[in-house]
């Protein structure tokens, strides 16, 4: 995110019964060429980037940012989570809003790791920005991040046409704060 205020920046390792969510790493680079490469992951997403290309373009350290955490099991890079300032977005319910998006491998899917890491991701932003909305957008055909969004608490604010097909744009309220 771009927006933190005085979040401190990457924040100390996440844990869950499971994975971490940490900041990425040197180590990461293969999973991340892996992940962006992958034509199953982007199925939904606008099809995968060139192999070779993320190869030569890719930096050898990933890059550090707010907001940006690698989904880890048992030492390894299984995904890559994200939660951003939703700044341009095509729809002006989103805009200002955090966004969450999120990326796993194919070998990780269907274990629950993606509500595991975006639940504990969500809980982390409820205690450094309480009271933030939480936007997420996936095409309406990718019934699994569906199924994820309500399971997460998301609930539709609208459809609407985007690169090609049908996109969901769902909101989570604002966590209250607790005394």
């Amino acid at each position: 995110m771009d927006d933190l205020g005085s979040v401190t920046w990457p924040p100390a390792p996440i844990r869950t019964e499971r994975l971490v969510l940490r900041a990425p790493e040197t180590r990461d680079r293969a999973a991340f060429v892996e992940l962006l490469a992958s034509p199953d992951v982007h199925t939904h997403l606008g099809g995968p980037r060139p192999r070779d290309e993320l190869e030569r373009e890719l930096p050898p350290a990933p890059e550090r940012w707010p907001g940006s955490f690698v989904v880890e099991l048992d030492g390894s890079m299984i995904g890559h989570l994200l939660l951003r300032r939703a700044t341009g977005h095509r729809r002006p319910a989103a805009a200002g809003k955090a966004d969450l998006g999120y990326l796993l491998l194919p070998s990780a899917w269907g274990s629950g790791y993606a509500t595991e890491a975006c639940a504990a991701a969500l809980g982390w932003l409820d205690g450094a920005l309480p009271g933030e909305p939480v936007v997420l957008t996936t095409q309406s055909a990718n019934t699994a991040s569906m199924r994820l969004a309500a399971k997460l608490g998301f609930t539709e604010v609208e459809r609407f046409e985007a690169w090609g097909s049908e996109q969901w744009l769902g909101m989570r309220p604002p966590v209250s704060p607790t005394a």
